[in-house]
């Protein structure tokens, strides 16, 4: 015979249940623990008959795909035929990525936008229950989605797309809300509002004590209601005249370094605001393009606040936002697939973008309860490598379902097991 190969090695088909993905299992197990199932199937959508998929069944592979690192509704037909993973999670039906599709432009008219919303807030009760934290962190930003969809609009930056809110808790990086919003719509609008459906959103126990966000946040309002509710504050001042004027004021003893520049603090005050503030200037040396025909000597940065501490120790936490919003945000975008929206519809990416933040929650949830305090700073992708991506194989023997791993895993895998299993019985 003829070598038609370069390695020596030879080709067998077989019919053991072999999977890739055998990691996905014990994240699976993980939500049976959380009652997942169980919690969708009460909030969402009933199906519209007997013989329908239950709305578990058609978000919990969402969930599974979005974290194994799927990237559209298609890739769901990777978990539909992968019968090694289903055998273990009792997976017995599944619908189509069609049919998925369809779920969610009906769910969005069928109010599976605020069911959504409720089990996250349920998530959030059995992951921030043991934690003893009681005040939290909010960071909360908007982002741009780049989408050439029907329902796509011009965003401020140029192109077509959406523009969602998204909450985060600084402390455990949790989303507590987001909010998906046409690509027109300007980052400024309704921050206030948001923040509200964020308290809404945390458990009985806990709440929102501190928020940090960028300038689109600096409204008179919110810093106004953060006042008045004991929540500590500091968000990006806009560089308006008034602002200006202010800086212009401070003398040149007010300044003093800090990190390559200057820092200095006076007190301010909108025309629409009951409370004054404290605003705390940066200034640096700038340099302005080459061919500017008139460059400004330094450039300001301001942050609004009524946080104690000396304007330093403000300022070092404002900035920690960028590690704890920006750099989540990007996570949820790029790690879990939600730069990209699978329908034309609005309503129906809408749904979609919140099982993202489910999805981006349960991964979290799973690595913050079941693995040790150094996974917590590892990404998805390297969680994919390191386990979710790891090989397994599926035996039934003697009446029992056994999951074969290598070696150096076993513990591991018995490890997460047993934490999965004090949790749900804790």
């Amino acid at each position: 015979m003829i070598k038609q190969t370069v390695l020596p090695f030879k080709l067998e088909m077989t019919r053991d249940q072999i999977t890739s993905r055998v990691g996905l299992a014990l994240l699976g197990e993980f939500a049976l623990a959380l009652g997942l199932p169980g919690v969708l199937d009460e909030y969402l959508p009933k199906p519209g008959s007997g013989s329908g998929y239950r709305a578990s069944e058609q978000v919990m592979p969402l969930l599974l795909m979005l974290n194994g690192g799927g990237r559209s509704l298609e890739d769901l037909r990777e978990i539909r035929t992968d019968t090694a993973l289903r055998e273990l999670l009792l997976v017995r039906r599944m619908p189509s990525s069609d049919a998925t599709g369809d779920w969610l432009r009906r769910s969005f008219a069928t109010g599976g936008l605020g069911g959504l919303a409720a089990v996250n807030r349920e998530l959030l009760r059995r992951g921030l229950s043991n934690d003893g934290i009681t005040s939290y962190t909010l960071d909360m930003d908007a982002t741009g989605i780049e989408a050439q969809k029907q329902s796509a609009r011009v965003t401020y930056k140029g192109y077509r797309g959406y523009m969602p809110m998204v909450g985060h808790l600084a402390e455990n990086g949790l989303i507590v809300a987001d909010e998906f919003r046409h690509g027109n719509e300007a980052p400024a609008h309704g921050n206030l509002t948001f923040l509200r459906y964020c308290e809404r959103q945390m458990p009985e126990g806990a709440r929102i004590g501190a928020l940090r966000a960028d300038s689109a946040a600096y409204q008179g309002e919110l810093m106004d209601y953060c006042h008045d509710h004991d929540i500590a504050y500091a968000v990006g001042a806009a560089l308006d005249r008034a602002v200006m004027e202010q800086i212009g004021r401070l003398e040149d003893d007010d300044w003093r370094p800090w990190q390559n520049g200057h820092i200095a603090e006076t007190v301010h005050c909108m025309n629409n605001t009951r409370h004054s503030f404290r605003l705390i200037v940066v200034r640096r040396p700038w340099q302005g393009e080459l061919f500017d025909e008139v460059a400004p000597a330094v450039r300001y940065k301001a942050i609004a606040a009524n946080r104690e501490g000396t304007a330093e120790e403000v300022l070092q936490w404002y900035n920690q936002r960028g590690e704890h919003s920006e750099n989540r945000i990007k996570e949820l975008k790029i790690g879990f697939g939600m730069e990209r929206m699978p329908c034309g519809q609005f309503g129906a990416n809408a749904v979609f973008f919140r099982i993202g933040t489910l999805a981006y929650n349960l991964g979290r949830l799973f690595v913050l309860t079941t693995l040790d305090a150094s996974w917590s700073r590892h990404q998805v992708q390297t969680l994919r490598w390191k386990l979710y991506g790891t090989a397994g194989k599926v035996v039934s023997h003697g009446g029992s379902l056994w999951l074969k791993v290598r070696r150096h895993l076993m513990n591991l895998f018995a490890a997460i097991r047993l934490r999965t299993w004090q949790f749900a019985t804790g």
